[in-house]
């Protein structure tokens, strides 16, 4: 059937119009149509305007998406899960490394939550750095939380632990083996690969982590700070000074604590959140530009013999080699031994061997009766790869390490 053909309609005309009406104008409406008009606008006017107001305040005051992310706790390490944690909903998956984001308040937050979320009752931490060159199974990271699981009071302060990512392998890798992870936004420096000593992203990586703890600080939160080669094997909180602002392990210890000429090791300290450590790790991290191209631990060493620090009211505590030992410095008496550091020492691989070493030794001392763990029966195997590395393949890092120890004895001896 054929379609009916729409016929367009043309507006009146005046001639029309005046054919309707005569030659007059067409009547204007009586003025009682323009009242009950009138009325009627500002009658929808009256209703509609409190449900624009009502509709905008909703929506403006709506919260983002979430997404529930349930914690996950070990029952073999920690008992039943937690309540869940919320979270922002995150933004879409990307294969970028380094991790970025747009939006750094939500970054925060999602700071704010996990530290929360790990914290202990007095708002203390314990956090350690991860980058993808330490993130592979059986590396670094694997020995690192191996050893909380067979010190002495140890495994339960892994619920306390945030692992700080730097890239998007280390965080993907932390979420696999750990509950606490938060990735740290980079910007566009790559953190993913492995850092040779005092190489530019090697100084840069250590400056972003000291700036970050900074940022800690001025959450409220005190840290432990541990670099992911410390191997714990004691419950260090026993250890630490009640008054000690900044505690800080020693690659050298004069048997002093408050003595200066410590030669101190930014890899492992215990920080209180207060007025003058938040201070201090503003002028530590300022301090970069005093001193280019040396890394935190050099700046550190500098900066503690000067006047600002008594200025501030910090007090710094060097922690005992007895204690916290390293590599630079073993501990000798096992019975006390908190944390062993490979520190002074070069690579990867010769890192990991001697962390090896250090978990196997450790394994044969607990396996001991009591009656045959007497002081000195019983000693550490390395160095064995770090110190071929550090004192025959390369003597640079021998030289620098025996200058910087003479500066350091200068400017506290001047």
């Amino acid at each position: 059937m054929a379609r009916p053909s729409r016929q367009t309609l043309a507006p009146p005309s005046a001639t029309s119009l005046r054919r309707l009406y005569g030659h007059s104008k067409p009547p204007p409406p009586p003025a009682s149509a323009f009242r009950r008009a009138a009325a009627a606008l500002l009658l929808a006017a009256a209703v509609a305007l409190p449900c624009a107001v009502l509709y905008r305040a909703v929506v403006s005051n709506a919260p983002p998406p979430v997404q529930v992310v349930w914690d996950r706790w070990p029952s073999r390490e920690w008992g039943p899960p937690r309540a869940p944690v919320v979270v922002p909903e995150p933004e879409e998956d990307r294969d970028l490394d380094p991790i970025s984001a747009d939006d750094l308040d939500s970054e925060y937050l999602k700071l704010e939550q996990v530290l929360q979320a790990a914290s202990m009752d007095n708002k203390t931490i314990i956090l350690t750095t991860l980058n993808a060159a330490w993130s592979s199974p059986g590396s670094v990271i694997d020995l690192f939380i191996d050893s909380f699981r067979h010190g002495v009071r140890t495994s339960s302060l892994l619920k306390h632990l945030v692992i700080i990512a730097f890239d998007r392998k280390a965080y993907r890798r932390c979420t696999e083996i750990h509950t606490y992870c938060y990735a740290l936004v980079t910007g566009n420096v790559d953190f993913s690969q492995e850092k040779r000593f005092l190489t530019a992203g090697y100084l840069e990586m250590m400056w972003t982590r000291l700036d970050f703890l900074r940022l800690v600080l001025e959450k409220g939160y005190s840290f432990i700070f541990s670099d992911a080669d410390i191997m714990w094997f004691r419950n260090p909180f026993p250890y630490f000074y009640p008054d000690g602002d900044l505690q800080v392990a020693c690659d050298h210890y004069v048997g002093n604590a408050t003595d200066l000429r410590n030669i101190a090791n930014g890899g492992f300290n215990y920080v209180k959140s207060n007025n003058q450590s938040i201070e201090f790790y503003k002028f530590w991290y300022s301090s970069r530009l005093r001193y280019p191209g040396y890394h935190d631990q050099d700046v550190l060493n500098f900066i503690k013999h000067d006047p600002y620090i008594m200025d501030i009211g910090l007090t710094i505590k060097f922690l005992s080699t007895t204690y916290f030992g390293g590599i630079c410095e073993p501990s000798k008496d096992l019975n006390e031994v908190c944390t062993m550091h490979a520190n002074c020492c070069i690579g990867l691989q010769s890192k990991l061997h001697d962390l090896r070493i250090i978990m196997e030794d450790w394994r044969d001392y607990m396996s001991m009766p009591p009656s045959l763990k007497t002081p000195g029966a019983f000693s550490w195997r390395v160095p064995q790869n770090c110190r071929k590395n550090q004192c025959m393949r390369n003597s640079t890092f021998c030289l620098r390490k025996t200058r910087l120890s003479r500066l350091y004895l200068e400017d506290s001896a001047s």
